[in-house]
C-alpha cells in the first residue's frame, strides 16, 4: 500500500502548467502575474491637491502662525483641468481634491484652515511645503515594477494596473479540469432514478471542488461503462485539459474495465493508498501530452476527500502557487475519534475558536461512515489522524486541515 506522501509526490511531479496568456485586467483577478509590469509613467503623473482648499506658496502663509494671512484668490482649478495656470507670489488658487497644482504652488491649505472666501481668503493656520499635496511619482516612479512576476492579482493589483495605464497583463491561466462520472447506474439530476439507479453526485461535486481550487472546469457528466465510448470521451478531453478526473471505476471489476479501456492512452496506476476514506484510487499520465488523470472512488465523500488531498494540490501547483496545500493547525478534540490502523484518517470536523483564549477546538462530524455526505457538507475542516493511531481521546490535540470557508 502506497503512503499518502508517496502518492502526492507522484501527483505533483506531473503538474502541467498552462502557458502564460495575456488577458484584460478585468479578467485577471485571482490569477498569478506572469510578467514584471514596469510603470511607463509616474503615479501620480502630476502634482495634485489631496484635499479641497487653496493652492499656495507655503512661504506666503507662514505668518498665519501668529496672525491671519489674507491672500487674493486668482482663480479655481477643477479635477481634470488641462489648462496650465501659474501662481504669483502672494496669491492663492481655489482647488478641489485631485486638481493639478498651478506652477510655483507647493502646498494646499485645507478649507478648514480658512474662511473659504471666494475672492480674498483668510488663512488662519500655516502649512509646510508639500502639505496636502500628492507629489508626482509619490506612489510609483517611472521604471518602477508596479506588479511583480508571481504576484497574486487581487483588487489592489487590478487597480494599480489600471493606474499605470495597463489594460492587459500576462498571467498564468487557470488549468482546465474535465470531470467525468462513470457508471451504468447513474442518472442526471433532471431525471427520476428508477429501481437500482442513483443520481450522479460526483460530477457536480467534483466540478465545484475544482472551481473552488481555481480551475476552469468542464463537467462532462455521465459516461456509461462501454469501453469504446469511455476511451473516446477521455481521449477528447485529454486534448482540452490540464487535468482529467474520472469518478467511479477505481476498484474491482469496474476498475479493471476502466484501465483496459484507457490502456493505449498511457499507464493508469490503480492502487491502494494508505488513507481513509478513498484508499482505492488511480492516477496516471495519459495522452501524448501526459495529462494527469485521476480515477476516484464512486462514493461521493471518498471522491471529495481524495480530490482535497491529492487533486486540489495539483490544480494549485498548475496555477503557479508556491504552496499548493491548505493551511493546517493544531486543535483540541471535543469528542473522541477512531481511525483505521495503517491508514491516514481524514475525518470530517467543525473547527471552532475557544472564546476564552482563542485556541482552536474541533468537533468531529459523522466519523462512522464514509458514505455520510451530509456531515461533509457541515464540515469546515478535515481531522487528520496518523496511520499508526486508531483512537484519539477527547481533549487531545490533532492536526486539522482547513476546507473552504462558508459565508
Amino acid at each position: 500500500m502506497r503512503s499518502v506522501e508517496e502518492q502526492l509526490a507522484r501527483v505533483l511531479t506531473a503538474a502541467v502548467r498552462p502557458a502564460p496568456v495575456r488577458v484584460a485586467i478585468s479578467e485577471a483577478q485571482g490569477l498569478l502575474c506572469a510578467e514584471e509590469v514596469v510603470a511607463e509613467q509616474a503615479l501620480p503623473g502630476f502634482d495634485q491637491a489631496a484635499v479641497d482648499g487653496y493652492a499656495v506658496r507655503s512661504v506666503d502663509v507662514q505668518t498665519a502662525v501668529d496672525e491671519s494671512t489674507v491672500l487674493p484668490v486668482v482663480g479655481e482649478i477643477q479635477a481634470g483641468s488641462r489648462q496650465p495656470r501659474r501662481l504669483q507670489p502672494g496669491q492663492a488658487v481655489r482647488v478641489v481634491a485631485g486638481a493639478p497644482l498651478p506652477t510655483l504652488a507647493d502646498a494646499v491649505v485645507p478649507l478648514a484652515y480658512t474662511d473659504e472666501h471666494p475672492a480674498k481668503v483668510t488663512v488662519r493656520q500655516p502649512v509646510p511645503s508639500a502639505a496636502f499635496v500628492r507629489r508626482t511619482g509619490e506612489d510609483v516612479q517611472t521604471g518602477d515594477v508596479a506588479v511583480r512576476r508571481g504576484a497574486p492579482i487581487g483588487a489592489a493589483q487590478v487597480g494599480l494596473l489600471a493606474a499605470v495605464g495597463r489594460n492587459k497583463v500576462l498571467v498564468h491561466p487557470r488549468p482546465r479540469v474535465s470531470v467525468i462520472s462513470v457508471g451504468d447506474e447513474l442518472v442526471d439530476v433532471d431525471r427520476a432514478p428508477s429501481q437500482g439507479q442513483v443520481y450522479d453526485v460526483n460530477s457536480y461535486a467534483l466540478a465545484a471542488a475544482a472551481r473552488d481550487a481555481g480551475a476552469e472546469v468542464t463537467r462532462v457528466g455521465i459516461v456509461n461503462s462501454d469501453p469504446r465510448r469511455l476511451r473516446e470521451i477521455v481521449e477528447g478531453r485529454l486534448l482540452l485539459s490540464e487535468v482529467v478526473v474520472i469518478a467511479g471505476g477505481a476498484g474491482g471489476a469496474s476498475g479493471n474495465e476502466v484501465r483496459a479501456a484507457l490502456a493505449d492512452l498511457g499507464e493508469l496506476d490503480l492502487t491502494r493508498v494508505a488513507m481513509q476514506p478513498g484508499s482505492v484510487q488511480g492516477f496516471g499520465r495519459l495522452g501524448p501530452d501526459e495529462i494527469p488523470t485521476f480515477v476516484l472512488p464512486s462514493n461521493p465523500v471518498s471522491a471529495l476527500v481524495v480530490f482535497e488531498v491529492l487533486v486540489r494540490p495539483l490544480v494549485r501547483a498548475a496555477l503557479g502557487k508556491l504552496n499548493p496545500h491548505r493551511r493546517t493547525v493544531a486543535a483540541e478534540l471535543l469528542a473522541p475519534v477512531a481511525s483505521v490502523k495503517g491508514r491516514r484518517g481524514f475525518l470530517r470536523g467543525q473547527l471552532l475558536r475557544d472564546p476564552k483564549n482563542g485556541s482552536y477546538l474541533v468537533q468531529p462530524l459523522g466519523t462512522s461512515g464514509s458514505h455520510l455526505l451530509a456531515s461533509l457538507a457541515e464540515a469546515n475542516c478535515l481531522v487528520v489522524v496518523d496511520e499508526d493511531t486508531t483512537d484519539v481521546a477527547a481533549g487531545e490535540d490533532v492536526q486539522v486541515r482547513f476546507l473552504s470557508q462558508r459565508a
